[in-house]
């Protein structure tokens, strides 16, 4: 395709071969920045800087002396580069084949960790903020003891990140459900407060902040105010959603507001397209988003659901897990399937032997692609 050679043309081939020290300072950074969010936030640091973070501070300024590049002299200083310094940036010369020329580990306006930020603290052996999320599942899991009720513990996860107490007497609310992942929730974190007020966004349901740090006004249009959301792509169409006793809420984990709640729009969508068609699917065991085909002959066929920024991370992943189905299709939002050079990035990364066995797909074109060559 035109398109595909295009994007290669246009991204060299580096492989991880030529993966350098740059690349793994950014890679250090990037689990420095959704360690240390966790623990408190992004606004302050005092001295002595937890170890994690002063070993990342000295491995890049010691990086930053054998290149000839001016150090950052301080914590709060190398935070404001993973703002800014991006991951082509020369210091860090990440390959372009593995994550985005553009992608910064810290928001410009939330500045919060952004979702490629935490793709990149996933990639590696441990697994990083991912492998957190699904252990999590999975201790869930076997605390529920059967399928069902792991399903609905899970759903209710995925929809509701943020909980009020009034959220109690509402529609859906089950306490035996609660009683199961109640443990999953925290306190909202004061780094996510805006004057003593929680945003919500109405697209993703994630916590949202603004770039001046204020409440936006009633009636002035999210775009004017300049929002920011832990889902990033959403649409600026609508204000977001105000909790003005944040005492009374509760907010679910990070890795599972990233690798479960964000994801869950794009599952629903893939699952309404298979019912809609007459698909039969069993949903598999585990922390995944994933489903087996039922009724497709000889060959096992698979979906798995995703919502990754960076298709060769996504790519990598995959390969590392080793999907055990003849064919899996892997969905994702259809904004990203539509980015330019997504999906030629994610074959790219892909080992060869894998390119026939996993084929990237939207929940639009999920049926068709479904119904084509295996």
């Amino acid at each position: 395709m035109r398109a595909g050679a295009a994007c290669r043309a246009g991204r060299p081939n580096t492989g991880e071969a030529s993966e350098g020290v740059g690349s793994e300072i950014f890679r250090e950074l990037a689990r420095m920045v959704a360690t240390l969010a966790e623990v408190q936030g992004l606004r302050s640091f005092a001295l002595p800087y937890p170890g994690l973070a002063q070993r990342a501070l000295d491995r890049t300024v010691m990086h930053c002396l054998d290149v000839g590049e001016t150090p950052p002299r301080s914590l709060p200083e190398l935070w404001e580069w993973c703002r800014t310094r991006p991951a082509g940036d020369p210091l860090f010369a990440v390959p372009a084949s593995l994550v985005t020329p553009d992608a910064t580990l810290v928001h410009q306006v939330g500045r919060m960790p952004t979702r490629s930020c935490l793709e990149v603290a996933s990639h590696g052996p441990d697994g990083g903020v991912a492998a957190h999320a699904h252990a999590l599942l999975g201790e869930l899991e076997a605390r529920c003891g059967t399928d069902e009720r792991y399903r609905q513990c899970r759903r209710f996860l995925a929809r509701h990140p943020v909980v009020h107490q009034r959220d109690r007497f509402g529609l859906g609310w089950s306490k035996t459900v609660w009683s199961r992942v109640k443990d999953l929730y925290g306190p909202l974190p004061e780094s996510l407060l805006v004057d003593g007020v929680f945003l919500g966004c109405p697209s993703c349901r994630l916590p949202a902040l603004s770039r001046d740090g204020t409440v936006p006004v009633p009636g002035l249009s999210a775009t004017d105010a300049d929002i920011w959301c832990e889902g990033e792509e959403c649409p600026r169409d609508a204000p977001p959603e105000l909790i003005r006793e944040p005492d009374q809420a509760r907010i679910l984990r990070r890795s599972l507001r990233t690798f479960l709640a964000l994801p869950h729009r794009t599952e629903e969508a893939a699952l309404d397209a298979l019912d809609r068609a007459g698909i039969d699917h069993e949903a598999l065991s585990g922390p995944l988003s994933a489903y087996r085909l039922r009724d497709t002959g000889p060959e096992i066929v698979d979906i798995q659901v995703y919502d990754r920024l960076q298709p060769a991370l996504l790519a990598a992943h995959l390969t590392d897990s080793a999907p055990p189905a003849d064919r899996t299709l892997v969905v994702v939002p259809c904004a990203l399937a539509g980015r330019n050079c997504y999906r030629e990035a994610f074959a790219d990364a892909l080992p060869a032997l894998l390119r026939e066995r996993l084929v990237l797909t939207t929940p639009v074109d999920l049926v068709p692609d479904l119904n084509g060559p295996g």
